[in-house]
């Protein structure tokens, strides 16, 4: 799977969008594809809160929060942290900014199971999500961008290639299945991930500035 041209509609009806008081936008993508660094440009254009379980999960296990504890015996035990656990943190953090103007989440949610609770959370508070963007591009363009950040950043996973296309089969697995998700609920817009930082910033500018 190399991109998600035609596997969505052309046109999307934006009427129902326009019922909410809130933008809450889910930002997604491949690994490599720029969601970061496109997170803090639409944050501060928005006036969004920015939350990315990467930084929420780092935070509880740095502080050993009790959400972190709980987090870590998984880890530990080489198990995958359970979903309602995710959810948990996300909704304190989400709990600690009330008066904000919408949410921008990024890296969450990655499974069926997971944007049904956070349409099941969201609901609770009479808000939902406006609208999930994913940024595309094709495998072998993010491939080649992952190995040359890795030799800046550091990070062992971004420095082999047969780890990086584990983690784009993984994503293909898990996180695709969302485009029909939300797809159905007239939710799903793509864009272009590939281009200057100022041009993606655009496109996904040009898609928030229309809900």
């Amino acid at each position: 799977m190399t991109g998600w041209a035609g596997t969505f509609p052309k046109y999307i009806n934006l009427n129902n969008l326009h019922n909410t008081t809130m933008i809450n936008i889910v930002l997604f993508g491949k690994p490599g594809a720029g969601k970061g660094t496109q997170a803090e440009f639409l944050k501060e254009k928005f006036n969004l809160t920015h939350i990315s379980t990467g930084d929420i999960f780092r935070f509880n296990l740095k502080n050993n929060t009790d959400l972190g504890k709980e987090a870590r015996g998984y880890m530990d035990n080489g198990e995958l942290v359970p979903d309602e656990l995710t959810i948990k943190m996300l909704k304190d953090e989400v709990e600690k900014n009330p008066e904000t103007a919408g949410f921008l989440f990024d890296g969450f949610p990655r499974t069926i199971a997971q944007a049904e609770a956070l349409d099941k959370f969201l609901e609770s508070k009479n808000w939902k999500v406006t609208a999930t963007i994913a940024l595309e591009a094709d495998d072998e363009v993010l491939v080649k961008r992952l190995l040359e950040r890795g030799k800046t950043s550091g990070r062992p996973d971004d420095q082999d290639e047969d780890k990086i296309r584990t983690r784009y089969q993984e994503y293909n697995e898990k996180t695709a299945p969302l485009i029909d998700f939300y797809t159905n609920q007239n939710k799903f817009y793509p864009v272009n991930g590939i281009g200057s930082v100022a041009e993606i910033t655009a496109r996904l500018s040009a898609v928030i500035e229309k809900l």
